[in-house]
């Protein structure tokens, strides 16, 4: 290989490196400052209704949907193998661990990654492109406080109560299918699930929402902040918010588990 050949790529990967470098950088100041603006939610209560409503009410029908769709195949998915072993009883147990401490959290983070992560990254690339973020600089108002703190907090307190209700409809879902599909008895389910289900189970699955619920506002908002090139890089900025954000999202889910689970 020519050694301008060799210099050039040198040269690419080094700039590659320290643009890469900025954006971390940026992006860790960035997070900072809406954690420190969140004591000013007073002063915006009703943006913070606002996006609760976005994020947690709005949100209902498609973390039902992903929930009922996963408690369901993993009802008759995890039936069939204990069926082959003579374990259906311990049908209820596995589904419930399942669904607690990892398929609940996970599916409903990533379905609002794709949902209040994109319309984050949309809402606020499209200010950002029309300037309406830098106006909001020449008033003197915090765009960070404004616009980004009112998502987060929403985020953090939404994203709990929607974890509870994914874990519910995904257990109802399986109990309904462990009953109409391998004719397994509801009390037998359900027994199989209450009395060994314990605290760890419920802190493995509950401490995942506030994680994922930062990880979602921030890097989708700050995609947005960074929108540049009309409408086309709107578009480029939402769809690299979902897809970071899923991505983080599944790390995020393991690594959670994996602490918690060593340490309890």
């Amino acid at each position: 290989m020519p050694l301008t050949v060799i210099r050039s790529l040198e040269k690419d990967l080094s700039l590659k490196a320290k643009e890469y470098l900025l954006t971390m950088q940026e992006f860790f100041l960035f997070s900072v400052r809406a954690f420190f603006t969140l004591p000013k939610i007073k002063r915006y209560w009703r943006d913070f209704l606002d996006q609760a409503t976005i994020c947690g009410t709005d949100s209902i029908p498609i973390v039902l949907v992903s929930a009922i769709s996963i408690g369901s195949l993993l009802a008759i998915e995890v039936g069939n193998l204990l069926e082959d072993f003579g374990a259906k009883t311990m049908l209820g147990r596995s589904t419930s661990i399942s669904v607690i401490r990892e398929l609940g959290p996970l599916l409903m983070g990533l379905m609002l990654s794709a949902r209040f992560g994109s319309r984050n990254g949309a809402e606020l690339g499209a200010m950002q492109i029309s300037e309406q973020i830098d106006a909001l600089r020449a008033f003197g108002t915090d765009p960070v406080a404004k616009l980004v703190m009112p998502r987060l907090a929403a985020a953090l307190i939404m994203f709990i109560p929607l974890t509870a209700l994914s874990d519910f409809a995904g257990l109802q879902s399986a109990a309904y299918l462990a009953e109409h599909y391998h004719h397994l008895d509801p009390g037998i389910f359900w027994n199989a699930v209450y009395p060994r289900l314990g605290p760890k189970d419920f802190v493995v699955g509950f401490a995942k929402a506030p994680v994922f619920a930062v990880i979602i506002t921030l890097v989708s908002s700050y995609n947005g902040f960074i929108a540049k090139g009309g409408t086309a890089g709107v578009g480029r900025a939402t769809i690299k918010g979902i897809v970071v954000s899923s991505g983080l999202v599944l790390i995020a889910n393991f690594y959670v588990s994996k602490i918690v689970l060593e340490n309890m």
